[in-house]
């Protein structure tokens, strides 16, 4: 019965048809000729390659021609296997094709077809480490991928040490797939001599057991007594009476302490206040104090409120089993808990019925409030109360918290200081109509960070298009602000400053980033651990790294002025620049799409949205509605990502801002403001001249890559040194100049003059 059910299922099973000769042949022909082709071409490319360059990109272009024997086709295949590719090795591919489509056409076996795939392809990259190792003149000898990988490996092991490792791979390859090894003859030991007494007697015994066949057989006979434990003690020898004292010498000390341990037992940790060390925060009587800040409790308004709601929700046959009052100091939440069956969305769409019959501006209603089982209604105070910087500043909340770079915005609805970590957030938006609160706001971040944190831990980058509203902060420049080298004021206003700015906080991201990772650290915090314990040596370019805080005022002017060069770079430090303690603060009052955009919107998820005039532009900010039905004066929505949380703006004046301002610029201060790194754009490269003063920062770097590819082209230097197209182009003027590559000649690349490095220098001296 199995037997029948076997058979049954092996003629439903489905046979694979075996290949036909004809399909063999075609195959492997193909295959054959293929390689060959491969083969004539890069013997040709050898010999065409430099003239070939300039017509790759005309491909398509029937018009024009290639020297190599297999014309564009071969140029294009002998540019990406050899040039591009593995270099002279590439004849090592047209060799494995040749040789699979032989074994397809004979009917070899195909068993070991992987097997020779893989160490061919291993020895091609094998060959291509090595030329490019011994000729690094040549890099066509080894390729693209030979000579980066040497030149990486170069990076981290050294020349000595990159040779070594390709020598092992030799010797991997020799070892494995020639199975070669070195064999050695066994070496018998001499007989050794014993003294024993009891060995003498026991050899007599073995004597006779052992026959005249088996004695060829015996090598060795090796007796010897077990070791004895030395004791230092005195012993006496039976041939003569000497005493003789065997002592263990006593082990070595362990230094337990390393180097940074005792620089710490012996000097301290490092502080960074220390040069600044008499500096003294603001005191909270810069700021000022209101008579209105206590919250007055109109039990009538509360009262009235109450039954309104209820009779409006009742008109819609709406029952609440239990309502609850939380006042705050500008809005009051009325949390209702609705009869069983009712419908959330039901009451939410109730939202103009109740503000009518509140009779009140900027009703909001939160169905369900995020974490409880209550749905809330923002009622505004008709006496709304003061919310004072000096409040927030002097709550226990602000002054106990050990946040990295603590905010404190305002209060909640329910009178509660809410003060957030900028370093957390980890960059902030802030968009609203004008007049409703953002240069307050912006403000009382920067007076919050002024009152928590020293000099030594924060720098602030300030960009101000309307050059009136962060003035003021000109006086703390040698305190707190950063400025680019050769500027006369740290507070950027001009739009040019501003791009060259940005991409200066690039560079220092970057540069903070190889700093980190020279210490094996993922971010700041950890970095100024390690360089406050002194594991980090200064000399090795290691120093300690503030904060920085960019604020930008009026985003939507930078946008409108410069676009990309200014939307670039903000993109790419709010990508990045967390981990550094690069953080940032972008401030607009037009919240549309093409100024926020889906790119900018993604790195910030924390949001701040004073009023603003349409639905449109509240879900621009928050992706939700409701910052159009604030009521202005402070009152914001604030979001990080989860719930969204309604805020009165602390309120802090302008004279109030001097006045802490006018205090720390009084005291003593750092030389000059924090340098930002020196960015160099486009537009600052020389023309072609001949005075070697007037040279590009990078024209030593670009003669190297020019010579040691001997490849004069302006994209080459755009690849290798991340320039942009017309400073490429006028570093290819200046080597002209040098004499180092020759003259324009269309679309092909320019010959290069130089042959080598040594060759290089010497010009360049001379």
């Amino acid at each position: 019965m199995a037997t029948r059910k076997r058979n049954i299922s092996s003629k439903n099973a489905k046979v694979r048809k075996p290949i036909t000769d004809q399909q063999r042949l075609l195959l492997g022909s193909f295959i054959i000729l293929f390689g060959l082709l491969c083969m004539i071409a890069f013997g040709s490319f050898f010999f065409t390659g430099d003239i070939d360059q300039s017509i790759l990109n005309d491909f398509g272009d029937r018009q024009t021609e290639a020297t190599n024997i297999i014309n564009k086709f071969g140029a294009a295949l002998s540019d990406f296997f050899v040039r591009q590719g593995v270099g002279i090795s590439a004849f090592m591919i047209a060799y494995l094709l040749i040789w699979t489509g032989l074994v397809i056409i004979l009917k070899r076996s195909i068993s070991k077809l992987k097997n020779r795939w893989f160490w061919s392809i291993y020895l091609t990259l094998l060959f291509s480490l090595f030329f490019a190792l011994i000729i690094p003149s040549k890099p066509i000898f080894g390729g693209t991928i030979g000579f980066e990988s040497i030149d990486w490996l170069k990076d981290y092991l050294g020349k000595i040490g990159t040779s070594f490792l390709v020598a092992f791979f030799g010797i991997l390859y020799i070892t494995i797939r020639l199975k070669y090894s070195i064999k050695l003859k066994p070496k018998i030991p001499a007989m050794k001599e014993t003294t024993n007494s009891k060995a003498d007697e026991t050899i007599p015994e073995i004597e006779p057991e052992i026959s005249s066949e088996t004695v060829s057989d015996v090598v060795n006979i090796e007796l010897t007594e077990p070791e004895e434990i030395l004791e230092p003690t005195f012993v006496s020898t039976e041939e003569n009476d000497v005493e003789f004292e065997v002592s263990a010498a006593a082990s070595e000390e362990e230094e337990t302490q390393n180097l940074s341990d005792k620089l710490v037992s012996d000097f301290g940790e490092f502080d960074p206040k220390l040069e600044l060390a008499n500096f003294r925060m603001p005191p909270l009587d810069l700021l000022k104090q209101y008579n209105s800040e206590d919250i007055t409790i109109d039990q009538d308004e509360l009262k009235d409120n109450k039954d309104r709601i209820v009779e409006t929700l009742n008109n819609y046959k709406i029952g609440i089993a239990n309502i609850k009052a939380t006042i705050g100091p500008t809005v009051t939440m009325y949390e209702i808990v609705p009869e069983a069956g009712v419908r959330i969305s039901k009451i939410k769409n109730l939202e103009d019925d109740i503000a009518l019959s509140l009779s009140a501006l900027g009703i909001r209603i939160i169905a369900p409030i995020p974490g409880k089982g209550t749905i809330g209604i923002e009622v505004p105070n008709k006496k709304p109360t003061m919310v004072s910087m000096r409040s927030v500043i002097a709550s226990q909340k602000f002054q106990k918290s050990d946040m990295q770079l603590p905010i404190a915005i305002g209060k909640t609805i329910s009178n509660e200081t809410f003060v957030v970590d900028l370093a957390k957030m980890p960059h902030l938006l802030m968009a609203g109509a004008t007049g409703q609160g953002k240069s307050v706001g912006l403000n009382a971040i920067l007076a919050s960070l002024l009152y928590k944190k020293h000099p030594a831990e924060v720098k602030f980058v300030l960009v101000d298009p309307k050059k009136v509203e962060l003035t003021l902060f000109n006086k703390i420049e040698r305190h707190y602000l950063a400025k680019l080298p050769d500027t006369e004021e740290a507070i950027i206003t001009d739009t040019t400053k501003v791009v060259h700015t940005l991409n200066s906080l690039c560079i220092e991201m970057d540069q903070r980033y190889e700093l980190l990772k020279l210490a094996m650290c993922r971010n700041i915090i950890e970095y100024n651990v390690k360089y406050k314990a002194r594991k980090l040596n200064p000399e090795n370019g290691h120093h300690f790294l503030p904060y920085i805080v960019l604020v930008v005022d009026e985003f939507a002017d930078l946008i409108m002025t410069a676009g990309k060069e200014v939307e670039t770079p903000i993109a790419r430090l709010a990508q990045l620049a967390r981990a550094i303690g690069i953080h940032l603060i972008v401030a607009t009052q037009r919240p549309s799409v093409n100024v926020i955009t889906g790119l900018i919107k993604a790195n910030f998820p924390a949001r701040i949205a004073f009023r603003v005039a349409s639905k449109i532009d509240s879900r621009t900010i928050l992706d939700n509605a409701g910052a159009n039905q604030l009521i202005g004066r402070g009152d914001m929505l604030f979001t990080q990502g989860n719930e969204t949380i309604r805020l009165q703006c602390a309120f802090v004046d302008t004279p109030e801002v001097e006045e802490i301002t006018s205090f720390i610029g009084s005291q003593k201060a750092y030389p000059d403001a924090y340098m930002l790194p020196e960015f160099v754009g486009e537009e600052s490269g020389s023309s072609l001249d001949m005075d070697p003063n007037d040279r590009d920062d990078l024209f030593y770097d670009a003669a190297q890559v020019v010579v040691t590819h001997q490849q004069g082209s302006a994209s080459l230097l755009q690849r290798k040194l991340k320039l942009g197209y017309n400073r490429a182009g006028r570093i290819i003027d200046q080597l002209e100049a040098a004499g180092i590559v020759g003259p324009f000649e269309g679309s092909k690349a320019r010959q290069v003059l130089v042959n080598d490095i040594s060759s290089l220098d010497a010009l360049l001296n001379n």
